[in-house]
């Protein structure tokens, strides 16, 4: 009886539960291989499995199976087990993420469900059948499964990500935009969860249009929000269009002229941003964008540097942080020859955003024009490789929103 005990002991150590398995699973339906399933042996039951030889055996080659790619041979394997062995929790864990990989939704939730109603303690079981019911289209019951799931394990991102998902599916706008900046102050360069809250946000901004309208269809803030929902889209020129409507019916409400005035900075039309964005100031003089944007219209448009950096100036002394501002106080000194002055704020700006390519090339500028040539190629090569790195996450980032589409699109 002791070299059983001993064996069942072996078993047991070899084959215990490791919940945080869950981790390993995608967000996307094609699952990664799951790297040594696991077992749990109940001492309730440990007398049948004791009789039973079958039980070692079958799990053996259920892990043959899958480490071999054979996921039909392993789930055949897990059930043939729980024929066996029908109270072995884990087992039914185990074949709910086969069933989950092969795209099997509904018999994942079924055994998922059984196995959890023999331990409710299995959190990566909890997880899975929270993705499941979503896979499966009940949204309702996925939802309070994957909360559940949060609230034993509060930074699983794959559960949070997939009930963002799930909340958005439910129209529960709000509180997707909660779970998804939580997962965004986690993962923040995480691009998926980045467009997953914009595309939120902005249905957000619809639902408000549309209570303004029900409201007033001609207010001045159906005009300013309905252009921010545009420029959002870059439709700037349909932007426009809202804000100058805005500006005519409440020319003094702060706010008006700066948003106008901003989407002519964005389409490059210099003179018109620097009189809007003027006018904003008579409004609101502590409006720091508005005076960081006029000096750079200015140097955009290569007037005079020496206003370009009062404007600047003023920019800083109200919003000492503001990274574009020290950039651009680096250009006008730079064209002012003044460039170990603007090698000093551009150092400033490299520490707040050193990813930022145009400090580099500016810094690069500056340092060639003293005679530190050394100097200036590092710079300009960190330049290159930020902006190379620029492009390949501009791709990819298209990559995974043609992904996410996919995944997250009604058919699916």
């Amino acid at each position: 009886m002791r070299s059983g005990d001993a064996r069942l002991n072996s078993l047991r150590r070899k084959l215990s539960l490791k919940p945080s398995v869950f981790l390993r699973f995608c967000l996307t339906f094609f699952l990664p291989v799951v790297a040594g399933m696991f077992l749990y042996l109940y001492p309730a039951h440990a007398q049948e499995r004791r009789e039973d030889p079958r039980v070692q055996q079958l799990y053996s080659e259920a892990k043959a199976a899958e480490a071999s790619g054979d996921l039909a041979g392993a789930v055949a394997k897990y059930e043939s087990l729980l024929s066996v062995s029908p109270r072995l929790a884990a087992a039914y864990n185990n074949l709910g993420a086969l069933y989950l990989r092969t795209h099997e939704f509904k018999k994942a939730v079924g055994v998922l469900e059984k196995g959890l109603e023999l331990d409710a303690k299995m959190s990566s079981a909890s997880a899975m059948l929270g993705i499941a019911l979503y896979e499966s289209g009940d949204y309702g019951a996925a939802r309070t499964r994957l909360e559940s799931t949060l609230r034993s394990k509060p930074n699983d991102d794959h559960a949070e990500l997939f009930l963002a998902n799930d909340l958005i599916k439910l129209g529960d706008l709000s509180s997707a935009a909660s779970h998804l900046e939580r997962l965004a102050s986690r993962q923040p360069k995480n691009q998926e969860v980045w467009y997953l809250l914009g595309k939120v946000h902005m249905k957000l901004s619809e639902q408000a249009l549309a209570h303004l309208n029900e409201i007033d269809p001609d207010s001045v803030w159906v005009h300013q929000i309905s252009g921010e929902i545009m420029e959002s889209m870059k439709n700037y020129d349909g932007a426009l269009l809202e804000y100058r409507r805005a500006v005519e019916m409440a020319p003094r409400q702060p706010g008006v002229h700066y948003l106008l005035g901003n989407a002519y900075w964005a389409l490059a039309s210099w003179s018109d941003a620097v009189n809007e964005l003027k006018a904003e100031l008579a409004i609101d003089p502590e409006n720091c964008a508005a005076h960081w944007k006029i000096g750079n219209a200015m140097l955009e448009q290569r007037l005079d540097p020496t206003q370009a950096l009062a404007s600047i100036d003023k920019a800083l002394e109200l919003c000492p942080k503001l990274v574009q501002a020290k950039v651009d106080r680096g250009r006008a000194l730079i064209r002012m020859e003044r460039n170990s002055e603007a090698i000093t704020d551009l150092r400033s700006a490299e520490k707040i955003s050193p990813e930022e390519p145009t400090i580099h090339f500016l810094l690069g500028q500056a340092l060639r024009s003293l005679g530190r040539t050394a100097d200036a190629k590092v710079e300009m090569d960190i330049f290159t490789k930020l902006e190379e790195n620029a492009r390949a996450a501009s791709a990819e980032h298209a990559k995974q929103v043609l992904e996410n589409k996919a995944r997250t699109s009604p058919q699916n």
